[in-house]
C-alpha cells in the first residue's frame, strides 16, 4: 500500500512575524509542528488578503507534510 499524507498551510503575514520575516519566528513555528510530525514541504511567498480592505499585505505560505 502506497505511503498517504497531510497537508497543512499556514499563512503568515509580515506584521506577524515582525515586518521582516524575521528567521528566528519561523524557526520556531516549524519546530513546533515538527514536533507534532509535521515537516517542511514548501516556503512560498505570496500576497496574503488582509482582514480590511480589498489589498494585501506581503507574507509567506508555508506547506508542512505528514504521514497519516
Amino acid at each position: 500500500m502506497a505511503d498517504r499524507f497531510e497537508y497543512k498551510v499556514i499563512e503568515l503575514r509580515e506584521k506577524l512575524i515582525g515586518g521582516k520575516m524575521s528567521g528566528a519566528k519561523l524557526e520556531r513555528l516549524l519546530n513546533e509542528h515538527a514536533a507534532e510530525g509535521w515537516q517542511l514541504k514548501a516556503i512560498t511567498s505570496a500576497e496574503i488578503k488582509g482582514r480590511i480592505g480589498p489589498g494585501g499585505v506581503e507574507g509567506i505560505l508555508v506547506t508542512l507534510e505528514r504521514r497519516v
